[in-house]
């Protein structure tokens, strides 16, 4: 495999085929070492990685925190609240502030879309995108798609259905782009005021009702209600929505008998899934966990790293 360093990754738009296939393919040499009885390789030894967050994340900020520490990098975190932004600072002062220490990596989540792709003109850092406004997730897709090829040994020919508010969702616009990229079959299921304008230009089928997307899916992601970016009543009631579009075992049934169920984080239990579909055998939902350290490790050695240099360790 061609160890190219990465310059970026700011979005799955930017990406090619062949780059996603690396970071993947990494990803399962990194699983690998995250199931040792010692998780640590000395890859990244002397390397700086500051996790700028000025939104709240626990899976993310977490998974990529503890990446960064198995690979033996320096990793230090730095939260909206903490930081100088929340003085006046502007985002290009902090960058230029993160530039003088010498980060060879900054992993950047914020509420404004574009932000990453803003700040990676501006340092010599390599810029990896956490989570961009409504934009995207870059990592999340990678490490859903990965969770995806554990099980099903594949991506090509999979039907997807990605279930909920498509609108407000980043990771939604992700994995439509990462997976029709690979050759899956993706379906967008949500109310009408949840779905967006385009969602066509992704590629995907839309659906305004959960049942024919549904039907003989090989995987099944439902998505979080954002209330804090709705913004405005699009929906009647968390109940109804629930009614109309939550998963439970007789709309699951629907599915392959193998469907993988799946969810980004965190849940809302009983509103877009219910309990014993979140807890069942066919969810993958703490995997999705797992397979974000090792994507995140594939990430941040791809950027991170000198081109050529091999996995020590």
């Amino acid at each position: 495999m061609n160890d190219k360093r990465l310059r970026h990754l700011l979005g799955i738009e930017e990406l090619d085929r062949d780059t996603a296939e690396r970071i993947l393919e990494l990803a399962g040499t990194f699983h690998e070492v995250v199931r040792r009885p010692v998780r640590k390789v000395p890859t990244l030894r002397g390397k700086t990685i500051i996790n700028l967050f000025f939104e709240a994340s626990t899976r993310t900020r977490s998974s990529f925190e503890l990446a960064g520490k198995r690979l033996s990098a320096d990793v230090m975190n730095v939260g909206g609240s903490s930081s100088s932004t929340s003085k006046g600072e502007t985002l290009r002062d902090t960058i230029r502030t993160l530039d003088a220490m010498h980060a060879d990596v900054v992993v950047i989540r914020h509420s404004v879309s574009g932000a990453p792709h803003y700040i990676s003109s501006r340092t010599r850092a390599s810029i990896i995108n956490a989570g961009d406004g409504m934009h995207e997730h870059p990592t999340q897709a990678l490490l859903d798609a990965f969770t995806m090829l554990r099980h099903k040994r594949r991506i090509e020919g999979l039907t997807v259905a990605i279930c909920g508010d498509i609108a407000h969702s980043r990771v939604a616009r992700s994995n439509a782009l990462l997976l029709g990229m690979l050759g899956a079959h993706v379906r967008l299921a949500g109310p009408r005021t949840l779905l967006p304008h385009r969602a066509d230009a992704w590629g995907a089928d839309v659906f305004d009702r959960l049942e024919p997307a549904l039907a003989d899916a090989d995987v099944v992601m439902m998505l979080r209600i954002q209330q804090e970016r709705l913004g405005a009543c699009l929906l009647p009631s968390l109940r109804e929505y629930s009614q109309q579009f939550g998963l439970n075992k007789r709309r699951l049934a629907l599915a392959r008998s193998d469907a993988l169920v799946m969810h980004p984080g965190p849940l809302n239990r009983g509103v877009e899934i219910a309990e014993d579909v979140a807890d069942g055998e066919q969810s993958v939902i703490l995997e999705q966990v797992e397979s974000g350290v090792a994507v995140r490790m594939a990430v941040l050695y791809l950027c991170a790293n000198e081109p050529e240099r091999p996995i020590e360790g």
